[in-house]
């Protein structure tokens, strides 16, 4: 079902939106090549496609596309950026390391079909020993380790088990962390997995805002970033406070930085600007006088992030919305919201 408002000058018709969500379905790994059968995984050719689309209230749109040129926040909100020093990619270890597990695993399934299906899930469990090694970003090893993948019905349980265990192996987690003999691990806990994709556990696109973020180390807003334009703060403002709390952190004023922007409906300025660095600053620049420098020095309007970022000119060369949606919001460093591009800015300020 593909419901919600757009405004767009291009008309799609029932079968361009048969064509569009048979095609990522095929692209994704849900192919019907005839490794799983139609009771045990979803076809695209069985697929019925339902479209609920309307355009967007004009009482909305108002506030939102100004005569002076200037773009009204598209909703009223709070969006929160978050970054950390525990992984290169200045996101919690605990969902870096469990990205890359799924990336391996997801890359074998698309390769392999005759073995494994693409619907994987993984987690991460760290243990920071203290509280005091977690208030300071010092993970002291990776603790559990949590992979289900399905498999074709001829496989064993034992022989999938082993070929996750290889993937794992094969991942590439940082040894200092990562023991095997020592680390929890648990592959596919319930035993074999073959009834597999949203024809047996149906979730909503947009919705997974957590494994979409920071994986539960930070707060969020409460709106999705998949299926919205960026007029609508809940992505941009989440893009801009991220990349606000990456060079934060990457400048070394922090070891962790929450930035916080709210938003009107209407209004193009943020509302009020939280710099939060949890008591981990690391220079005599304190929470208050970050966040007064970025209200003062970075404009956050919808158009200024739009432009910061290009958010009107995806590309492959660039970011696509479809591999962001994929890939999750952030900490993927080839985003534009990504960019360590603000380091000198924030480091003059000490």
């Amino acid at each position: 079902m593909i419901g919600g408002e757009v405004k767009s000058a291009h008309k799609l018709s029932k079968t361009d939106y048969d064509d569009l969500v048979k095609n990522v379905l095929k692209k994704i790994g849900y192919d019907g090549a005839g490794h799983f059968t139609k009771e045990q995984c979803l076809h695209p050719d069985e697929v019925d496609v339902m479209v609920f689309l309307n355009e967007q209230s004009p009482d909305i749109n108002q506030g939102v596309d100004q005569e002076d040129g200037e773009t009204g926040a598209g909703d009223q909100g709070i969006m929160f950026g978050f970054a950390c020093a525990e992984a290169e990619e200045f996101m919690p270890s605990a969902i870096s390391y469990a990205r890359m597990l799924c990336d391996k695993v997801y890359a074998y399934a698309k390769a392999n079909p005759h073995e494994l299906g693409v619907d994987i899930k993984t987690q991460v469990t760290i243990d920071y020993g203290t509280k005091a090694n977690f208030e300071n970003c010092s993970p002291q090893s990776i603790h559990t380790i949590v992979v289900s993948a399905p498999c074709v019905a001829s496989m064993r349980i034992k022989d999938v088990r082993a070929l996750i265990m290889r993937l794992i192996l094969d991942a590439n987690l940082p040894q200092a962390l990562f023991n095997p003999e020592k680390t929890r691990i648990l592959i596919n806990p319930t035993g074999k997995y073959v009834n597999h994709s949203s024809l047996h556990d149906s979730g909503l696109t947009g919705r997974k805002l957590i494994v979409d973020s920071f994986g539960g180390y930070s707060p969020i807003g409460g709106g999705a970033q998949s299926s919205k334009d960026y007029t609508k703060v809940d992505r941009s403002g989440l893009y801009a406070g991220r990349w606000l709390a990456k060079n934060i952190v990457a400048a070394g004023l922090a070891k962790k930085c929450i930035v916080q922007l709210s938003y009107a409906i209407g209004v193009a300025k943020p509302t009020s600007v939280s710099v939060d660095c949890m008591g981990t600053n690391l220079s005599s620049v304190d929470d208050d006088r970050l966040s007064k420098f970025v209200m003062e020095n970075f404009p956050l309007t919808p158009n200024w992030i739009r432009d910061k970022f290009a958010l009107d000119k995806p590309s492959k060369e660039t970011f696509l919305y479809a591999d962001v949606a994929a890939r999750g919001q952030v900490g993927q460093r080839d985003y534009p919201w990504e960019r360590l591009d603000a380091l000198e800015r924030f480091r003059d300020l000490v």
